[in-house]
């Protein structure tokens, strides 16, 4: 039996899944939240028991991740005897820019890398980064796999993801469409070509929830995607207002007196169908 230890690490929480691969089903996942504030609870949940909830300070990921392998190897309501039984890591990453156009085997080159794209993804790689971090300080031998969001969307032509701007502008900041969501996209394109016993069909896959997205294949290959330099572009989402007119910005940061981090988290946190924009 192989088990893979699966990790989505956000700023402040991280979700976990412990895989057996060979069965493909979950043996136990669950949550850690408010990493780093006050009130840290760690959620637990085997495939054959009750939740488990438990209240700690958790001041960084290293110690989410400690506590995660902790009651995954509990005498009493852990899975695994001891976490030699862990196979493999692996980490959603979500912005790896032009770098990876697919899954990784993380090394110090891939973080590396993944630093560099921290002006790109500023709220997400920080985390992501982390995440490793306490993985590796916790399981130092076993080896660790990044699955990026911006992969799948690496199959683009430029006339797709290029926008018009100033050609130096990409090739200075790396200013292009990238998309997102693309682990959900690819695995439901997979899906859809597998039930349609087509495998050059074309396909428009939709991720919906908090945050939305859709995008369009060709034999498997992401052609088009409606999110852009970040996951702000696109549909209207849960608290993000998705495409607007851009001048916008200029117009409400003049009226408003406000800075480009205010304006940011309006568009990103203030907006979308939870916001008061209906009479």
């Amino acid at each position: 039996m192989k088990n893979i230890l699966v990790i989505n690490a956000g700023s402040s929480s991280l979700k976990y899944q412990l895989i057996d691969i060979d069965t493909e089903t979950v043996i136990a996942k669950g949550l850690c939240e408010r990493i780093g504030i006050d009130g840290s609870m760690l959620t637990y949940k085997p495939a054959s028991g009750d939740k488990v909830e438990i209240q700690k300070d958790m001041p960084n990921h290293e110690v989410a991740i400690k506590m995660v392998l902790d009651i995954l190897t509990d005498a009493k309501v852990g899975v695994i005897k001891d976490m030699s039984e862990i196979a493999a890591v692996g980490h959603r990453m979500v912005h790896g820019g032009e770098k990876f156009s697919g899954s990784v085997i993380i090394n110090d080159d891939v973080i590396a890398a993944m630093e560099e794209c921290i002006p790109l993804g500023p709220l997400h790689n920080p985390a992501n980064l982390m995440g490793i971090a306490g993985c590796q300080a916790a399981l130092p031998n076993t080896p660790m796999v990044g699955v990026f969001d911006t992969a799948w969307g690496q199959g683009m032509e430029p006339s797709h993801f290029m926008y018009a701007l100033p050609y130096e502008l990409y090739k200075q900041y790396g200013v292009r469409r990238y998309g997102f969501h693309g682990t959900s996209h690819k695995y439901v394109t997979g899906r859809a070509l597998k039930l349609l016993g087509d495998p050059n069909a074309k396909v428009i896959t939709c991720h919906l929830g908090n945050g939305s997205s859709i995008s369009c294949s060709v034999a498997g290959v992401c052609v088009d995607t409606s999110m852009g330099l970040t996951p702000l572009e696109g549909l209207p989402m849960g608290t993000r207002c998705g495409s607007i007119d851009p001048a916008i910005l200029p117009y409400l940061m003049k009226r408003m007196n406000i800075t480009a981090a205010e304006m940011d988290t309006i568009m990103n946190k203030k907006s979308g169908s939870t916001c008061s924009c209906m009479p």
